[in-house]
């Protein structure tokens, strides 16, 4: 491929949620969940959030997992607007270069605010992150070959919309949370047609205690 292999993990509720409507719960995942994370980032050359899960969860580094890595994965930011927390603990963590994918609706004094801090930021597309661009520079400028995004859910669907999900892990726990307005794994615009709909397939399902790991493949 011309792009990294892409990779979805998230945790959700038996109802969908990947936190409660007012973000107040955003961590509901086990031991189980987070050495399966860890693993996954092992595995990864990069790991991708969006700029708000990254901003409501302050400490969050986007860290490698246990497994001591010689080249230890980028961390990437994604956001439209720049809107990232510039007192996040991200940019005073050691470890991988810190990168930032926007677009020219980021402000002036923004950017220059961020290029501050980050590694590089990267301006890719007007309105929205053009992912399919982005990826391809990725693996040209950084060498990236596998990708890790860990959410939220807007940046989840951007990255379906733009058809470049090539596979999605999901842990399925034992927990209602409800609520309208509660987020799911995949907001944003969505898809307005069924035959439109990104399609996977089950590539592989494991019981932990009471959670469910599940694996899905780009069909």
């Amino acid at each position: 491929m011309m792009r990294p292999h892409v990779s979805i993990n998230m945790a959700m509720t038996a109802d969908g949620k990947i936190a409660s409507a007012n973000r107040a719960v955003t961590t509901f995942g086990s031991r189980a969940d987070h050495a399966h994370l860890l693993t996954l980032r092992d595995k990864a050359d990069a790991i991708l959030t969006g700029a708000g899960t990254l901003n409501a969860q302050p400490q969050v580094t986007l860290g490698p997992g246990p497994k001591p890595k010689a080249k230890p994965p980028l961390r990437i930011i994604a956001s439209g607007s720049g809107q990232v927390n510039a007192r996040h603990k991200i940019f005073r963590a050691l470890g991988a270069p810190t990168l930032i994918l926007t677009t020219e609706r980021i402000s002036p004094t923004r950017l220059m605010e961020l290029r501050s801090l980050a590694g590089v930021v990267e301006i890719c597309g007007k309105e929205e992150i053009d992912f399919k661009r982005a990826l391809k520079w990725l693996q040209k400028k950084w060498g990236v070959k596998r990708l890790l995004c860990e959410g939220g859910g807007q940046l989840n669907d951007a990255l379906f919309r733009a058809g470049v999900v090539d596979e999605v892990n999901l842990t399925v726990c034992p927990i209602i949370l409800g609520g309208r307005e509660a987020p799911t794994i995949a907001e944003g615009l969505g898809f307005a047609q069924l035959k439109d709909a990104a399609q996977f397939s089950l590539k592989s399902r494991r019981q932990v205690g009471d959670e469910l790991f599940l694996v899905y493949r780009k069909a």
